[in-house]
């Protein structure tokens, strides 16, 4: 399981064998079910958390109209972790859920940083996948201001056929910013040519 993890370090670094050893003393194993928490509005960070299996969503809760809406979704081998919340060890404003059954890696925020200390050239990677990160909410920034929804639905669909086809619909529609029934007309229409 901590294979994958120094498997997806390895496609951006180089790491020795005994690099990758010392990496896996770092994370531990945390398994959630559908439905369990890893993170709730108000709660410090604690974590950065690699997906090993399973799906989570992020999401904070509408102040004005009460519903949940869907900041990010994290699939195997992605990260699931409010950046902010973790590194400045502040409250969290969002919530991550379980999907599904979903196994992750964790690693506390001290033995994050001293990781770093230890193996210097992580901080190369972990730069990589924020600037990854950060690309992709500014396309999205973007789009949800150029694209109608039908436009969003399909990017959504070429850019993430894994998500698209592991998430219910209605956390779908949130995510573009969309009802679950508009959503459903934009399929049918869809279907229909």
């Amino acid at each position: 399981m901590k294979e994958q993890l120094t498997n997806s370090i390895s496609k951006y670094i180089k790491l020795s064998s005994e690099e990758e050893n010392l990496i896996e003393t770092f994370w531990a194993e945390k398994t959630l079910q559908k439905g369990d928490y890893l993170l709730r509005n108000g709660e410090t960070c604690g974590t950065d958390n690699f997906v090993v299996n399973g799906t989570l969503k992020a999401f904070y809760i509408n102040p004005e109209t009460g519903k949940e809406e869907i900041l990010y979704f994290a699939i195997e081998n992605w990260w699931a972790t409010d950046i902010e919340s973790f590194q400045k060890q502040s409250p969290s404003i969002y919530n991550i859920q379980a999907i599904e059954h979903t196994t992750l890696l964790q690693i506390r925020y001290d033995s994050f940083q001293e990781m770093l200390k230890q193996i210097p050239k992580l901080e190369r990677f972990f730069r990589i996948i924020l600037e990854n990160y950060l690309g992709s909410l500014q396309r999205r920034i973007i789009l949800n201001n150029i694209l109608d929804a039908e436009q969003r639905y399909m990017d959504f669909l070429k850019n993430y056929p894994k998500i698209s086809e592991k998430v219910p619909n209605y956390l779908i529609a949130s995510y573009l910013g969309i009802t679950a029934e508009f959503l459903s007309r934009i399929r049918k229409k869809i279907k229909a040519s």
